[in-house]
């Protein structure tokens, strides 16, 4: 099916934005890399009058260490944030997601900044902000908010956008933490039928502030409270990583979709509840 007729607009700085905004109201649509919304153009799922392009206004671009955080622009396109050599060094949770993304020629176009605001329950960057303990900058004409990547999701492909807002960029905490993030896909390339990304730390061989995110297994990123309780203070060992396994029944309740039923999804988030931990141990610590 081809698109809609409509209109096209280049903005290259926040009050050119503002300014498109206001002239042509909610049927305008914010296009930046696209991945998701000419799919949408291409099925008449979406027909704006005009779509606003950003993808040239330079305050939403780049990565700086900033106040004691990492700062990502949001028109930093995943092959970019694969690539950084500050989010390797500060965020290596969202390096090793990138290769998780599809396929090259998305994650050269697609941008973190258009992953969150989709809010798919399946993609990984959504998880992974949420298990760094991400801020979520949008702006607006009215100014700039500051929203906790875990208040940020609030439904099946809905975020605390404001309408006329867009993502102006995240923040993640700098701190020294474990991460690591898996997923299970029929083939490479597909949206997970189930993730966990996850970030944490280790004292004296105990674990701190765990955030154990499951993706793909609910109506977004599930922050998985009693399996994360299950973790902290305790030694990380095969006894601690079972209570987590056996506490996320409390945590997950996830929908029957395409891949399967909700005992499906259930155990595949146990099988990567295991896996995941297991790779902040030892290899002596495994063999035991």
């Amino acid at each position: 099916m081809k698109w809609p007729a409509m209109g096209y607009l280049r903005a290259t700085s926040l009050p050119d934005l503002w300014s498109a905004l206001a002239q042509h109201g909610a049927s305008a649509q914010i296009i930046a890399g696209g991945q998701t919304l000419l799919a949408t153009l291409a099925f008449r799922l979406s027909e704006p009058s005009v779509l606003v392009d950003i993808i040239r206004i330079p305050e939403l671009r780049g990565v700086s260490v900033t106040g004691g955080a990492l700062r990502i622009g949001a028109l930093t396109r995943h092959a970019e944030l694969g690539r950084d050599a500050l989010v390797r060094a500060h965020a290596p949770l969202l390096t090793e997601a990138v290769p998780l993304i599809a396929h090259p020629a998305i994650r050269n176009r697609g941008t973190i900044g258009g992953s969150l605001a989709y809010a798919d329950p399946a993609a990984e960057l959504p998880a992974c902000i949420v298990a760094l303990d991400a801020v979520v900058v949008t702006a607006s004409a009215a100014g700039e908010r500051r929203i906790p990547a875990r208040d940020f999701f609030t439904d099946l492909l809905q975020t605390a956008l404001h309408p006329g807002e867009i993502i102006a960029g995240v923040e993640i905490p700098l701190a020294a933490r474990h991460s690591a993030i898996q997923e299970i896909a029929r083939r490479s390339g597909d949206y997970a039928m189930a993730g966990l990304a996850a970030a944490l730390r280790l004292e004296a061989g105990c674990v701190v502030a765990p955030r154990l995110v499951y993706f793909g297994v609910g109506n977004g990123p599930v922050l998985a409270a009693h399996a994360s309780a299950a973790l902290e203070g305790r030694p990380l060992d095969a006894g601690s990583i079972a209570a987590a396994q056996e506490a996320l029944g409390e945590d997950l309740d996830p929908p029957q979709d395409l891949h399967g039923p909700p005992d499906m999804k259930r155990h595949l988030a146990r099988v990567l509840t295991a896996r995941v931990l297991g790779s902040f141990l030892a290899p002596k610590e495994m063999a035991a």
